[in-house]
């Protein structure tokens, strides 16, 4: 048992560590957001052809008829999700986005109770009216410059947006349960090249090999090694640890952020996202406001 955890630990933070440098493989590839997202599901798409074939998931009746709407339907979402993401890049840092992208539990969380009935506790409120006060700070540390506030609101809201459809994805992967969650990525990034066929300058192409591996990257390692490494995960450790070690990605992206091109958060964004991940963090592992105050004391 203990050796299981120790690897899902590993494939986790692996996971996570990936995860959290994808904004720099977008931003250096120089490519237009809906051509980055086509070559990542791409490319992904081919990697884990490859990998359902070698895990024999792509024999007949492998999946139901109904299964395959709703990973499609969740393809879709993960599709949006991605672009407007990456297209947040372009108007806020890389980590102001990742933090507002990590309100999603609360998204997910509206749109239960709102189509499977679920309940929303006190305590659910107390952690979404606090992620909101740290969502505020966050607007509220704004770029001094006037000329940038539209454009810096427009990269808040582009982040939200890609929370919002990460959050029904989410919702989608709840009526998959038993499907191979390998499975289920390659139809939604299969979803992904056809939806996006049409949008792609073919005209336009990379010019190098350096631009192509970014792009390649993206598909094999932040796509199809990611979803290896995530699901394995998922069914080796426990939710709690699960939901702690995904805490990971967004503190690497800071970090990368910082690293790669010298952004630096503000004082009311280190406020903001403080709160916003302790709140999700609170979510995730069933934190109650009685037991903070008894862990502060």
């Amino acid at each position: 048992m203990q050796s299981e955890i120790r690897s899902g630990t590993i494939q986790m933070t692996a996971a996570m560590l990936i995860s959290g440098t994808i904004g720099w493989f977008v931003v250096m590839s120089g490519q237009p957001v809906s051509g980055v997202v086509f070559w990542r599901c791409l490319f992904g798409a081919i990697s884990l052809l490859a990998v359902c074939g070698y895990m024999g998931l792509l024999r007949p009746g492998a999946i139901s008829l109904r299964s395959f709407a709703i990973a499609v339907l969740g393809g879709i979402a993960i599709v949006l999700n991605w672009l407007l993401l990456f297209g947040a890049y372009k108007h806020v840092s890389i980590s102001v986005a990742t933090t507002v992208y990590n309100t999603q539990p609360f998204m997910l969380l509206a749109l239960g109770a709102l189509f499977l009935g679920e309940g929303i506790t006190a305590t659910k409120l107390f952690w979404l009216t606090l992620a909101f006060a740290g969502m505020i700070a966050i607007v509220e540390g704004k770029p001094a410059t006037t000329g940038m506030d539209g454009d810096y609101l427009t990269g808040i809201g582009m982040a939200l947006g890609a929370a919002f459809f990460y959050a029904l994805a989410a919702l989608a992967a709840k009526g998959l349960k038993g499907t191979p969650p390998h499975l289920i990525a390659l139809i939604q990034v299969s979803t992904g090249v056809l939806m996006l066929l049409p949008l792609t300058d073919f005209s336009a192409l990379p010019a190098d090999a350096g631009a192509w591996s970014l792009l390649a990257t993206m598909g094999i390692v932040h796509t199809g090694l990611m979803y290896v490494l995530l699901y394995g995960a998922i069914q080796k450790l426990p939710i709690h640890l699960t939901g702690a070690l995904s805490f990971i990605y967004p503190i690497a992206a800071i970090v990368v952020d910082r690293l790669a091109f010298g952004h630096a958060l503000q004082p009311l964004h280190i406020a903001g996202a403080a709160i916003i991940l302790l709140s999700a963090a609170g979510m995730n592992l069933g934190w109650t406001p009685t037991r903070l105050r008894g862990v502060r004391t």
